[in-house]
């Protein structure tokens, strides 16, 4: 049994040097202290030495203060692609990595990283968190914390708490049991403030009733117990009343808050007690000194890294493969080789949602599998149309009409029509979502570039947007429409509008004028921003014809690589999916060529499990994940064997939506019922004795282990296992508990410590694993270890586990 903390909710032993400068503000200044400046900065206050802090968006790639192509980002791989590694270390160089962007962006908070759990696959952001279990996503959160702190940056895990799905994500009110709680949801949490995190951002949604920012959960377990004395962060907008004042909600974003507009009103009328505010400025004035926004602190600068570098190498370490029948490496010498599929030419690096970031270049599978297989004659097919929607015209495609570089010249315009703000961009994507430009004030914004397509034909050309729009193409009005939003979730609008196109014909080499012309509407919360993008939709061609000209590209070569994902309408913020399908006919294609005969590889380029009706017809299927920008890098650096694919799975894949033990992810009367208690992710699944497609920690190497021994040493399992193969190896030695003859509810088995091994041919090696008292414990108001004997079994994965050791609890 384990006791509480003591009560340290306020601190004082870390804040206490800081009363003098919170003695010296009035009640206005620290009114303004308590909610943000901006989109993305805190209030500077001068005269106490505290400059503004600037947070940024930054689970997988550090946007910065500015949404915008001409300061791009390092896009990493994804929080499932990060966790697939299964590699503590990685996530402290992956929290570093951040670090080093984050200063160069001239960042103090990171919102990351997002650890939220993987609790059904039909999460929406299910790419963007971790894992189904919660040791997994503790451990690697853990080390991302420290990463990036050891590096001056404050890291924010979010979203605490029970933020596991996307639906009514802003009103829905999640009702789970004590227990499953703490053991679950909470538990990733208390092991980044066991880290030292500096800040955490509390959530949309209620919690039995509450809704987060005015939640007591914020207090206890979270200072109180805890004892965090860092700075509970708003989800943007989700501070909704002076309620949260009296709540552990230190800082509302973005800010001036409209909930806290009359917060001085408030304390001179008794409404809200300014020993409240207080803390909550002691808070943020350690925030600051710890980051070096406080004078006289003294901020630390990371190391500059090879970004690109770092991302390739994370990202084949986060690269699962799932299936081989001793295809993969492939020999350098193939003589021929088709690849096909829309992801293989626009490969998926992030997921959509405010984690996105512009990375400077992106490479694809195409281009990556054509370098590494420089003497293979490589032909490539689309397959299958996987892209909904315009996408944005390559930038070496465009002309700005007013500087004749490439790129659009964007104006913004009054209700007159007179030009108060223009600009010059490089992409046709764009989002203002902070900087200069005077989205509040503009009530029209012009887009004008001149386009020169390769080929001739038709084209659909059209804009994204959640804002009526014209179109002109060579001073002729060719598109006067408005979208039609989807929903009620004005994030998901914003980041994943419904497009809008015209056919339009075209010829190659032949310059056309576009012009695009926005009408500002008000968005509520989102008046001060904008996304829009202007493109082309996918050729329109009969699918039959795509498959039938992939299957002759097939029948042609020695071996077929299809390349299958998903879209921005199916992983992305502010919504769930709705089945677990490749979307479009994926599947048709992955059959048709793998019924030619030739050996067929499958690269899946998915954040979060898709069903694999075909993976006994194909001979060898790569996860891999949302890999960032070198994600084509690192899929032809393990297809070729210059790297092993390094990942086990993090999440349980199933055969069939119908078999997945928790699927329920939509409110009912603006309810969500964790009904499942303790049973997600693999510990449901061996609850129900379902057969997944493949387990939780699968993943296959390119060489064979043998698994000699497995002995407890106090609070650690030491596991004995050789490389018996050929080549050089990863192996994750993963170790469950098990409780048979335990008194209350438990799982069949749960992870309760891992460890990565590294080991040459025939070499014999031992992984160390800490597995103290409390991963056995459970809750009942407080820790508790039962008595009694647990086994714990040590192996590769939750259901290939040959080794086992008991531990007597007396």
């Amino acid at each position: 049994m384990t006791a509480a903390r003591p009560e340290t909710a306020s601190h004082p032993e870390t804040t206490a040097h800081l009363v003098p400068l919170l003695e010296r503000l009035t009640l206005e200044q620290k009114a303004a202290l308590v909610q943000g400046a901006d989109f993305w900065t805190t209030v500077p206050m001068p005269e106490i030495g505290l400059r503004s802090l600037t947070l940024s968006d930054g689970p997988a790639g550090v946007r910065g203060p500015r949404w915008d192509e001409r300061e791009p980002s390092l896009n990493m791989p994804s929080g499932s692609a990060l966790a697939a590694s299964w590699d503590v270390d990685l996530a402290y160089r992956y929290g570093a990595a951040a670090a080093s962007e984050a200063r160069r962006k001239g960042v103090d908070v990171v919102l990351g990283p997002t650890i939220n759990l993987h609790r059904s696959p039909l999460g929406g952001r299910h790419f963007e968190c971790f894992s189904e279990d919660p040791e997994l996503t503790a451990e690697l959160a853990a080390a991302y914390v420290r990463g990036l702190q050891d590096n001056g940056v404050a890291a924010t895990p979010k979203h605490y708490i029970a933020n596991d799905s996307e639906t009514d994500r802003f009103t829905v009110d999640v009702e789970v049991d004590e227990r499953a709680l703490r053991e679950l949801y909470l538990a990733p949490f208390e092991r980044a403030v066991e880290a030292g995190a500096w800040s955490i951002m509390s959530s949309y949604n209620a919690v039995d009733g509450v809704t987060m920012t005015e939640n007591d959960l914020l207090e206890s377990p979270l200072n109180s117990e805890w004892g965090f004395d860092g700075v509970v962060v708003s989800d943007w907008t989700a501070v909704r009343s002076l309620d949260a004042v009296a709540a552990a909600q230190d800082l509302a974003m973005p800010g001036p808050a409209p909930a806290w507009g009359d917060l001085v009103a408030a304390v001179r009328d008794g409404r809200v007690q300014e020993a409240d505010i207080d803390r909550k400025v002691l808070r943020i004035l350690l925030l600051a000194e710890r980051v070096g926004a406080l004078e006289g602190s003294r901020p630390v600068h990371p190391a500059a890294i090879d970004g690109p570098a770092f991302v390739r190498a994370a990202s084949a370490e986060g690269s699962v493969l799932l299936q081989n029948d001793g295809i993969l490496p492939l020999q350098s010498g193939a003589r021929s080789i088709a690849v096909i599929g829309h992801n293989a030419r626009e490969a998926r690096t992030q997921g959509g949602g405010s984690a996105t970031v512009v990375p400077e270049e992106v490479i694809s599978p195409l281009d990556a599998i054509r370098g590494a297989f420089a003497s293979a004659d490589v032909h490539y097919e689309l397959g299958a149309v996987v892209q909904e929607g315009v996408s944005e015209i390559p930038l070496t495609a465009i002309v700005n009409p007013v500087t004749a570089e490439p790129g659009l010249r964007v104006t913004f315009r009054d209700a007159n029509g007179d030009a108060l703000f223009a600009e010059d961009r490089r992409a046709t994507a764009l989002v203002w979502f902070g900087g200069d430009a005077p989205i509040g004030a503009s009530r029209t914004v012009v887009l004008e570039t001149r386009y020169t397509p390769a080929e001739s034909g038709e084209i659909q050309l059209g804009f994204a947007g959640a804002n009526p729009g014209r179109l002109f193409v060579d001073g002729t009005l060719v598109l006067d429409d408005s979208p039609v939003l989807e929903g009620t979730d004005l994030g998901a609008a914003f980041l994943n509008p419904p497009s809008l196109t015209t056919p339009v014909q075209v010829q190659a080499d032949h310059a056309i004028d576009i012009r695009a012309e926005f009408t500002r509407e008000s968005h509520g919360a989102l008046a001060g921003a904008l996304s829009v993008t202007l493109g082309i939709a996918p050729e329109r061609t009969d699918p039959d014809a795509l498959i039938a000209r992939a299957v002759s590209a097939a029948e042609a070569a020695e071996v077929a690589i299809v390349v299958v994902g998903t879209n921005s309408k199916v992983e992305s913020e502010g919504y769930d999916r709705v089945d677990l399908d490749l979307p479009g006919r994926q599947d048709d294609l992955v059959r048709a060529v793998a019924a030619t005969g030739t050996p067929t590889i499958v690269v899946v380029n998915a954040g979060s499990p898709v069903v694999l009706p075909w993976a006994s017809e194909v001979a060898a299927i790569l996860q891999g994940y949302f890999g960032g920008q070198e994600f084509g890098h690192a899929i032809a650096d393990v297809l070729s064997g210059a790297a092993e694919p390094g990942g086990r799975l993090p999440t349980t894949w199933p055969a069939s939506l119908d078999d997945v033990p928790v699927s329920e992810v939509t409110p009912t009367d603006g309810r969500l019922v964790y009904r499942e208690g303790l049973h997600i992710g693999y510990r449901a699944w061996l609850k129900d004795a379902v057969e997944p497609a493949f387990p939780f920690g699968h993943g296959l190497g390119y060489t064979s282990w043998a698994w000699a021994v497995a002995q407890r040493q106090d609070d650690t399992v030491e596991v004995t296992l050789s490389n018996t193969g050929q080549r050089s190896g990863k192996q994750v030695v993963q170790i469950y508990a098990e409780a048979p003859d335990s008194a209350v509810e438990r799982p069949a088995r749960w992870l309760v410590g891992f460890a990565v091994v590294h080991a040459s041919p025939g070499q014999t090696v031992t992984a160390t694993v800490p597995v103290p008292a409390r991963r056995l414990a459970h809750w009942a108001g407080e820790w508790v270890v039962e008595p009694g004997r647990y086994t714990l079994r040590a192996g590769s994965s939750v259901a290939e586990l040959p080794l086992s050791v008991d531990w007597n609890v007396a």
